[in-house]
């Protein structure tokens, strides 16, 4: 823990991005709001701590790099906009290898990483968390000493809104605040003509938000150019900055940064 709170001390801003169903994006959208941060001059790491399903490698364009040892521990890969990144694909021999670890090892890989790797000065760490309220969301919840607070993502479905309530009163009972619900995926723009497809329920994160009494920071409108970026290594944010679906990033950063800087 000393070691943890040492390493802790530099960074300013601890953000968990959790989400209590899988398939809802969360990844992407962590990667994305890194990088609206480091476009505003932010120095951002991503803790990608999904140990058993990495992805932020691929989507920052590190996929293939290999975590180095350094004088001052253990040094993250540096990805676009100089995000520094950590990951258990980092580690892995190939795509095929699954990590098949019980609770105990995954809790000690974590404490390795949040401990051991030199994270350096940020302003902001950015901590992708697994699916669900399980021993790796409840160990990071625990392990980061003040913590600025979760963002919940949810896709407007009635399934995803019933598990994603499960994720706030997760963050309520570990004494996290919250600093909102993403909606993402919320209507399709046909690249086409312009027209808004609904492919879910209409106002899914709006109506969870309500529910719940936390704010909504913004609903982010499907593209089919989020999912080609992301497989080429690209956060859309920079490859398409005029779009529907990053200025929502850009609002969203907007209102964490005046979440956690004032």
């Amino acid at each position: 823990m000393e070691d943890i709170k040492e390493r802790m001390s530099h960074i300013k801003h601890k953000i968990a991005i959790i989400s209590g169903k899988g398939g809802v994006g969360k990844s992407l959208v962590t990667v994305n709001l890194a990088t609206s941060l480091a476009k505003k001059g932010k120095m951002v790491g991503v803790f990608d701590s999904d140990l058993t399903g990495p992805t932020v490698p691929k989507m920052l364009g590190l996929k293939g790099t290999r975590l180095q040892p350094g004088k001052a521990g253990i040094e993250p890969a540096e990805g676009v906009m100089g995000i520094k990144a950590v990951s258990m694909d980092f580690l892995l021999p190939s795509d095929e290898i699954p990590v098949v670890w019980r609770g105990p090892l995954k809790i000690g890989a974590i404490r390795q990483f949040l401990g051991e790797v030199n994270w350096g000065s940020l302003d902001y760490l950015l901590v992708d968390l697994p699916p669900g309220t399980g021993d790796e969301s409840l160990s990071i919840l625990q392990l980061l000493p003040e913590m600025d607070g979760v963002v919940i993502v949810t896709i407007p479905s009635q399934v995803s809104q019933d598990v994603v309530k499960k994720s706030i009163t997760f963050a309520r009972e570990m004494k996290v605040p919250i600093l909102g619900v993403v909606e993402n995926m919320a209507e399709l723009i046909c690249p086409h003509c312009g027209e808004k497809i609904e492919l879910f329920s209409r106002g899914g994160g709006a109506k969870v938000s309500e529910e719940m009494g936390v704010d909504l920071l913004g609903s982010i409108p499907m593209d089919p150019r989020i999912a080609s970026d992301s497989d080429m290594g690209t956060p859309f944010v920079i490859s398409h900055p005029e779009s529907p679906a990053a200025k929502v990033f850009s609002q969203i950063v907007a209102q964490i940064e005046e979440k956690t800087e004032r």
